[in-house]
C-alpha cells in the first residue's frame, strides 16, 4: 500500500464553527495535494523538513487578488452594511461601559478558548502532546484567518511543522485530512442546532428553516460518503468512480483530469484508523471549541449590557451564533471575517437586541475570538522558524 498523499493545498485549516467555510471542504477528497507535499518533501516520516522554500507555496498572483476581493468586502462590510444597523460611535458607547468584572469573565472566556482550540488536533492526532499542537493549531489560525487565497502556504506550513515534531507524513496526512473534515461537519451541522434553539424562542424565519434543512442533507451525504468510503476499498472504489462520472464534464476541460477513485482511495487509507478509533473523541473536542467560542460572544453581550440581555435569551444568543456561521460557507474574507460578523449582528437584532448592542457585542466577540489568536499565532510561528533552525543546526 502506497502512503496516501497529503489533502487539497487549497484549502486552509479550518476553524470549527467558525467557518471553516472556506478551511471546511473534506480536504482527502480534493485534488491538488503535490503543493503541500513537496514542501514536506524532504521528510523520511520522522526527520525535520527543510523549511527554506516555504514561501514558494504562496501563490502570489492568487494572494494579490484574494486581497483586494477581501479589502472591498471588509469595506462594503463595515462601512455599509454594519453601519445600517447601527452607527460606531454608540456601539463605542456601549463598550465603554463594560465593567471590570464583564472583561475579567470575557478574559477568562477567550483564555478557555485558546486552550480548548487545540484539542480537535491531538484528537486528530494520536501521540501529539499539547505543547506542539498548540504552536501548529494557533500558528494555522493565523495563517487561515489573516491571508488571502493562502491555503497552499497554510497546509505546507502544517506539514512542516507536523513533521518537524515528530510526526510522520502519513499521521501527518490523517491528521489534517480528518480536522478538515469534521470542522466541515460542525459548520453543517450547527445551524441544525441554531434552528432548534430558535424553536425554543418563539422566533423562526423559513429562510433558517431551509438553512437547517440544507445542513441536515449536506451532513448526512458527507457522512454516508465517508461511511461507505471507510467500509472497505472496493466501496470506496465505487463512491471514487461516482465522484469520477459528477467529474467528468469538468475533467474534459483539464489537461490533468481529477482522479476520484484514487483521492477516495487515498482518504480511505490515510484516516480510516483515526476515524474508526477516535470519532468520538474528535467530535466532542470540536464541539468544546465551538461552545467555547461562543461563550465569547455571551459575555461580550453580557458585558455590553451590563446586564440580563432580556428580552434576549441564552438560546436566542446561541442561535444568532450558530445559524451565522452558514455566513462563513461563503469563501471571500479569510475566516469568514465581516460576513459572518453582518449575519450575527442582523440575527440579534432578531432575537432582541438593540442594533447598538448588537453592534457593541459583534465587535467586542470578534475583537476578543480574532486578536489573541492572530498574535499567539505569529508568535508560535517565530517560536517554530527557531526550533527548526535549532533543530536542523543540531543535526548537520
Amino acid at each position: 500500500m502506497s502512503e496516501p498523499k497529503p489533502p487539497d493545498a487549497s484549502v486552509p485549516e479550518s476553524v470549527p464553527g467558525d467557518g471553516p467555510a472556506p478551511e471546511a471542504a473534506a480536504s482527502g477528497l480534493m485534488p491538488g495535494a503535490d503543493l503541500a507535499a513537496s514542501s514536506a518533501s524532504s521528510a523520511t516520516g520522522v526527520d525535520a523538513v527543510d523549511t527554506s522554500d516555504l514561501t514558494s507555496t504562496l501563490d502570489k498572483r492568487k494572494t494579490i487578488i484574494g486581497a483586494i476581493i477581501t479589502v472591498a468586502t471588509l469595506a462594503v462590510v463595515f462601512l455599509g452594511i454594519i453601519p445600517k444597523f447601527g452607527s460606531y460611535a454608540d456601539a463605542w458607547a456601549e463598550i465603554q461601559q463594560m465593567s471590570t468584572a464583564s472583561l475579567v469573565a470575557l478574559g477568562l472566556a477567550t483564555i478557555i478558548t485558546v486552550l480548548v482550540y487545540v484539542l480537535p488536533y491531538q484528537a486528530a492526532i494520536p501521540g501529539l502532546a499539547y505543547k506542539p499542537a498548540f504552536v501548529i493549531r494557533q500558528t494555522s489560525f493565523m495563517i487561515s484567518n489573516t491571508i488571502p487565497a493562502g491555503g497552499a502556504f497554510g497546509l505546507a506550513v502544517q506539514f512542516a511543522m507536523l513533521t518537524s515534531f515528530g510526526v510522520a507524513l502519513a499521521v501527518a496526512t490523517a491528521g489534517i485530512a480528518v480536522t478538515s473534515l469534521w470542522s466541515l461537519l460542525m459548520t453543517l451541522t450547527l445551524p441544525v442546532f441554531g434552528v432548534l434553539a430558535a424553536l425554543t424562542t418563539g422566533e423562526i424565519e423559513q429562510r433558517w428553516v431551509s438553512v437547517a434543512i440544507i445542513g441536515i442533507v449536506a451532513t448526512v451525504v458527507t457522512v454516508v460518503l465517508l461511511a461507505l468510503i471507510l467500509r472497505s476499498e472496493p466501496s470506496a472504489r465505487r463512491v471514487g468512480e461516482l465522484g469520477n462520472r459528477i467529474l467528468a464534464p469538468i475533467n474534459r476541460r483539464r489537461a490533468q483530469p481529477w482522479d476520484a477513485v484514487g483521492m477516495t482511495l487515498d482518504l480511505r487509507n490515510s484516516t480510516a484508523s483515526v476515524v474508526n478509533e477516535r470519532w468520538r473523541w474528535i467530535t466532542v473536542s470540536n464541539y468544546l471549541v465551538v461552545l467555547a467560542q461562543f461563550s465569547i460572544l455571551w459575555f461580550a453581550i453580557i458585558g455590553v449590557t451590563g446586564r440580563d440581555p432580556s428580552p434576549l435569551t441564552l438560546a436566542g444568543a446561541f442561535a444568532a451564533f450558530a445559524i451565522s456561521r452558514m455566513a462563513s460557507m461563503i469563501p471571500i474574507t479569510p475566516g469568514g471575517l465581516g460576513t459572518v460578523d453582518a449575519a450575527l449582528i442582523a440575527l440579534l437584532v432578531t432575537f432582541g437586541l438593540t442594533e447598538s448592542v448588537a453592534v457593541a457585542s459583534t465587535l467586542v466577540w470578534r475583537a476578543a475570538s480574532f486578536v489573541p489568536q492572530v498574535c499567539l499565532g505569529v508568535a508560535t510561528f517565530v517560536y517554530w522558524r527557531v526550533h527548526a533552525a535549532r533543530s536542523r543546526a543540531q543535526a548537520a
